[in-house]
């Protein structure tokens, strides 16, 4: 069995980390190149960089920054916002990205998922979906959560795969910040029906919800933000707790 990983969050607007609550009332979060040594540092397993206003201001992904970040850290390290064409991943990898996420361009026209795959390869390819529950179904949002848009969230992340993904990136909007713990039936659901690495994202507040997630889904790996910026969970602190609950981790 592969070991599950941990992965800290960047989610980065004009430059700086912040973070929100079911991706609305945003704060900030501090320095993102300072929190990107601190995590890689402290044992982080792979680091995610998300611009989150990129899509919706219509233009690239902060590429500065991620050369900045990808100079300090030594981890893998996963990026994406405002990505919609081949030429975008070439240039995020060339800037020091080991993987790029794609969300709403992948959504409007899928294709792009194979385009990518079959010029980078899927192991660089994770597919974001963010999600929430809408009239009692789970369906997939784009625009930064923005957007409802009619595509079931199980139906999307087989599609993905099919295309050529090589992970899904489930972040569960109705749990988003809130602290009370990861979706937990969505999560189950779309890593047992896939069989590509499931990232769980949403929702973590305590060790216990790693604990939680790992043992009642197939998900390879949770991602959190909050709780780590904020100072409230330490990395190494979260692997040994989760050692000594039985959870095979990276250390």
């Amino acid at each position: 069995m592969l070991k599950k990983r941990i992965i800290p969050c960047l989610d980065i607007r004009d430059g700086r980390t912040v973070k929100g609550i079911g991706f609305k009332n945003i704060r900030d979060a501090g320095d993102p190149v300072e929190l990107a040594k601190l995590y890689a540092g402290r044992g982080a397993d792979e680091l995610a960089f998300l611009d989150i206003t990129a899509t919706v201001e219509n233009r690239q992904t902060l590429i500065k920054l991620v050369e900045r970040i990808a100079e300090e850290i030594n981890i893998p390290f996963t990026v994406g916002g405002g990505i919609n064409c081949v030429e975008d991943v070439g240039s995020l990898l060339k800037a020091g990205a080991d993987k790029i996420t794609i969300n709403s361009a992948a959504v409007r026209r899928p294709e792009l998922i194979t385009e990518v795959a079959m010029e980078f390869g899927s192991q660089c390819i994770v597919v974001a979906i963010d999600t929430n529950i809408c009239d009692g179904e789970w369906i997939v949002y784009v625009d930064g959560g923005r957007l409802p848009f009619p595509l079931k969230t199980a139906d999307w992340a087989l599609t993905a795969e099919a295309l050529g993904a090589g992970e899904v990136l489930l972040t569960s909007m109705k749990n988003d910040g809130k602290k009370e713990g990861f979706s937990i039936e969505i999560t189950e659901l779309i890593s047992r029906i896939i069989n590509i690495p499931v990232i769980a994202s949403g929702g973590a507040g305590t060790k216990e919800h790693f604990r939680e997630v790992f043992r009642n889904t197939k998900c390879s790996a949770a991602l959190a933000a909050s709780i780590f910026h904020y100072g409230e969970t330490d990395i190494r602190e979260l692997k040994k707790y989760l050692i000594n609950e039985g959870i095979e981790i990276r250390v």
